[in-house]
């Protein structure tokens, strides 16, 4: 199981990027879905979205493909990640590179759903700083 599981919510944690074999600690550990915020050759030892998905659905999990392109998200990214979070049964594990990218296509899928300072006490309290989309955030 990947070491640097962080929680963001009772429904979500966030991980850098996960192993085959991570998958079966990670249901024994209470996950009920994975999704992988990362395109398909992003890197050439990441596990492809077919390999993650068929060993999810041997072990049981439910799984969703929200590939998010590092430093190009759009808005239809962050409905997709939404969506994913409202279908997929809880906890769901998201992960991408370092874990950045799915901790910040979740804050931006809240917005609108709870207010920017706790948005972003969440994300300070897994570790990460999400300061660049306050503005975005706090935008009517």
């Amino acid at each position: 199981m990947p070491a640097d599981i962080r929680t963001v919510t009772e429904d979500l944690a966030v991980a850098p990027q996960i192993a085959l074999e991570d998958l079966a600690a990670l249901k024994a550990a209470g996950f009920a879905a994975i999704v992988n915020n990362r395109p398909d050759g992003e890197s050439p030892d990441q596990p492809s979205s077919a390999q993650i998905e068929a060993e999810a659905s041997r072990l049981g999990l439910a799984y969703r493909h929200v590939p998010v392109v590092s430093g190009a998200m759009t808005m239809d990214d962050v409905a997709a990640f939404g969506a994913a979070l409202e279908e997929l049964p809880k906890p769901v594990l998201a992960y991408c590179r370092s874990g950045t990218r799915s901790c910040t296509v979740w804050a931006l899928s809240q917005k609108g759903e709870a207010p920017a300072d706790e948005i972003m006490s969440r994300a300070a309290s897994a570790g990460y700083d999400l300061s660049g989309i306050r503005p975005y955030l706090e935008r009517d």
